[in-house]
């Protein structure tokens, strides 16, 4: 097929077949693939038919990953540099998540006029009187979604020490002053963390320009030459956020819980099996055996601790005789 030009379709079975264990599909896409030669059937010992990659489909994928990487955009690479430090950090990463607000409802406005009620209309509130409009109750609060580009929390098992942060990136100083004129937006943002920041390459504004509850980190070197060979920028921090105690309501919880975060350079995506145990004497298949049995007799059970055995009761005295 020297004319067949691959889409993004194809790139995508191809990137799922390379994840995968190969389980064709049987579809249209796959008579592609292999009449291109970018994939090629092979049988397991078992009989069964799976799918590999060629080395025409590898290069492919990489050709497609390295025009990926030069697309993108200065905002997209120091989102992604400064979400590397985050999990170096220990922290769990989100880049882009949808989160619902609640902010507080605007007042209304001090001038406003009643509007006239038509001569004989129905009252519909108790409160309406006879020259103006009803008032209906005002809601506490409205609702709004946020969008951080980096949403965090610590890697840890205790609640209290989550500390939810909320990091804005921005390339340059046009998207930084347009960011600071949306109140609502940086009060969405202090409602969903503990910390929020502001992080944008040294000399697009001073700490002074931004509001005092935000902290400020700044990057040090081109935002060009991120992840490029000789890379020496660093990022430092100018000043600390204001610390505010927040307790993530339930619908946050369900956001994160259907997400994905974002995965470290050569992080797995799954740890093997067996990962973190100590490795076996060289002294036979039965020995490791038996050290993996008293391993996980030695291992603390889930759930609450069995209760204690009674001790049995003394024997009575021995009767009297009469």
């Amino acid at each position: 097929m020297p004319d067949f030009q691959p889409t993004r379709t194809h790139r995508t079975r191809l990137m799922q077949i390379w994840r995968s264990a190969g389980w064709p599909c049987k579809d249209a896409l796959e008579i592609d693939l292999l009449a291109a030669r970018l994939v090629a059937q092979h049988t397991t010992r078992e009989g069964h038919e799976v799918l590999r990659l060629t080395d025409a489909g590898i290069t492919l994928l990489a050709e497609a990953r390295q025009r990926g990487l030069r697309a993108l955009s200065a905002h997209d690479r120091l989102a992604e540099r400064f979400a590397g430090h985050l999990l170096a950090a220990g922290r769990i990463v989100w880049r882009e998540l949808p989160l619902r607000a609640a902010l507080e409802a605007p007042a209304a406005p001090a001038d406003a006029v009643p509007r006239p009620t038509p001569a004989g209309a129905p009252r519909l509130w108790a409160d309406d009187d006879a020259d103006g409009a009803p008032a209906p109750p005002r809601a506490a609060q409205v609702w709004r979604m946020a969008r951080p580009d980096l949403f965090s929390v610590r890697n840890t098992s205790v609640p209290a020490y989550l500390q939810p942060m909320v990091h804005e990136v921005k390339a340059s100083r046009a998207d930084l002053l347009s960011d600071l004129r949306h109140a609502d937006k940086r009060q969405a943002y202090q409602w969903l963390c503990e910390e929020c920041y502001y992080v944008f390459p040294a000399g697009i504004a001073t700490p002074e320009e931004i509001p005092e509850q935000f902290g400020v980190w700044v990057l040090h070197g081109k935002v060009q030459d991120l992840g490029q060979p000789g890379d020496s920028s660093r990022f430092e921090l100018l000043r600390p956020a204001r610390h505010a105690r927040c307790t993530l309501p339930f619908a946050v919880w369900m956001t994160l819980c259907k997400a994905t975060p974002v995965r470290g350079q050569g992080e797995p995506a799954q740890a093997q099996l067996g990962e973190g145990l100590p490795a076996p004497e060289a002294a036979g298949d039965a020995d490791a055996g038996e050290d993996l049995v008293a391993l996980a007799d030695a291992a603390t059970p889930c759930g609450p601790p069995p209760a204690a055995e009674a001790e049995p009761a003394p024997a009575p005295p021995p009767e009297s005789a009469v």
